[in-house]
């Protein structure tokens, strides 16, 4: 889509290739079928697979979704596409399901879960072959910029999180300082306008000592970058990450409620997220805020804590999500068994993907879930203190006022559509 490039140019660029593999997930699923329905008329030779955690917990489903669909791949996808572009026998492969000649679906032994994470290829060539990178816009991210990962998996158990539960393990496997550090260096000089790398692992400081490494090194090549993050990350670490070139740290709170971190097996103390953000802010380290409305346990007094909550530890710029019951994860199995989940509502987004509240409870609707988002980020921004820095900011740095600018158009057309959902 950044490339604006649909179905049409899609489908004649179809037409020279023999294998076409599409990464899917649970909102997508039903207009990546179409997807693949159009490719495969177009080219009725063309072989198409799906990756992503939909299929990897729902092969056999995924599969019957079309004929069209000739195999999914689970876990570690990555050698298992590789065979089969190599011509290697479906039959032989692991970590693939697959439609065998007479239509029946057939399941290969499970694909072993990847140790050395430094077999993997670089990522950032395949962005140098195929992308326009100044395309791609992330408001809290500086312009341009390159996201990769340096590791997978997490070994924390949120319930709601779907990558560890589904794709990536509860075990963090990264790549060593070395491959890493060299990789960035391939990329600054294949990208010279990049001004910011994002590593998007889903807890880079989990592993404290390699965050440290790593730092040092990107400070010695005075790179700027970010990273997800804990809130948890100790005064030390951050003023390492800090002197060698961070600039951002994601961080998921989640919610202004301890319960309901105990409830969704976050891990997180509320007074070590807020010494943690005091230091951040007294180091200068920005911060990215994401939280969620509608996990287990929300009421309307929960949403009013979060609320309050995100406005006193202040992070430069916030991201409200609501509760999304994936396929695979402890949320949706907890969901279907407390009757939190009907069919009436168990779609994730709408078809014009704004993201719809699916869950629901005795004592707080689909609506007021719904309709708490747009309170939390007008309450959040619509601050005297928070326009006045967001002014000040703009008012310093011709970027960020471009920045700004289109942050605010895209909020206002996310208000309208969310309205139009609603009605």
């Amino acid at each position: 889509m950044p490339h604006g490039i649909d179905i049409a140019g899609i489908i004649r660029v179809a037409r020279d290739y023999d294998l076409a593999v599409l990464h899917t997930s649970t909102p997508s699923f039903a207009s990546d079928v179409r997807a693949v329905e159009a490719l495969k008329a177009a080219n009725p030779a063309l072989k198409i697979g799906f990756v992503g955690a939909k299929v990897a917990v729902q092969p056999d489903t995924s599969l019957d979704a079309s004929p069209h669909i000739d195999f999914v791949a689970g876990n570690e996808f990555d050698f298992t596409v590789k065979e089969i572009a190599e011509g290697r026998d479906w039959n032989g492969i692991h970590g693939l399901v697959y439609r065998d000649r007479h239509g029946a679906i057939r399941h290969n032994q499970p694909r072993e879960i990847l140790g050395d994470m430094d077999q993997l290829p670089f990522v950032t060539p395949v962005y140098k072959r195929d992308l326009s990178i100044e395309k791609y816009f992330i408001g809290y991210l500086q312009h341009p910029y390159l996201s990769l990962y340096t590791g997978r998996g997490c070994k924390s158990r949120c319930t709601f999180c779907l990558w560890p539960q589904t794709v990536g393990g509860h075990r963090y496997r990264t790549r060593s300082v070395g491959n890493v550090v060299e990789e960035i260096a391939w990329a600054r000089q294949a990208f010279p306008q990049v001004r910011e790398f994002f590593f998007d692992d889903d807890t880079f400081t989990d592993d404290r000592s390699r965050t440290e490494a790593i730092a040092r090194e990107l400070g010695r090549m005075a790179v700027t970058w970010s990273c997800n993050a804990k809130a948890n990350v100790p005064l030390a670490t951050l003023k390492v990450m800090r002197d060698n070139g961070l600039r951002l740290l994601l961080v998921g709170y989640e919610s202004g409620n301890q319960q309901i971190l105990h409830n969704i097996k976050k891990g997180m103390r509320l007074d070590v997220a807020r010494a943690f953000t005091r230091n951040c802010h007294a180091l200068g380290i920005t911060i990215h805020g994401t939280f969620i409305l509608g996990l287990p346990g929300e009421t309307r007094q929960t949403i009013e804590e979060t609320i309050r909550f995100a406005a006193e530890i202040n992070p430069h710029t916030i991201q409200v999500s609501i509760a999304a019951p994936y396929p695979g994860t402890a949320l949706y199995r907890e969901a279907l068994e407390k009757g939190w989940l009907d069919r009436e509502h168990a779609e994730l987004v709408d078809d014009h993907g704004v993201q719809l509240a699916p869950l629901h409870y005795p004592h707080l609707s689909h609506q007021e879930i719904f309709h708490s988002v747009e309170d939390f980020y007008r309450r959040f921004y619509f601050r005297a203190p928070k326009i006045a820095s967001i002014v000040s900011e703009m008012a310093r740095s011709p970027a960020m006022m471009r920045r700004r600018l289109r942050e605010g158009v895209e909020f206002f057309q996310f208000l309208r559509q969310r309205r139009e959902t609603a009605q």
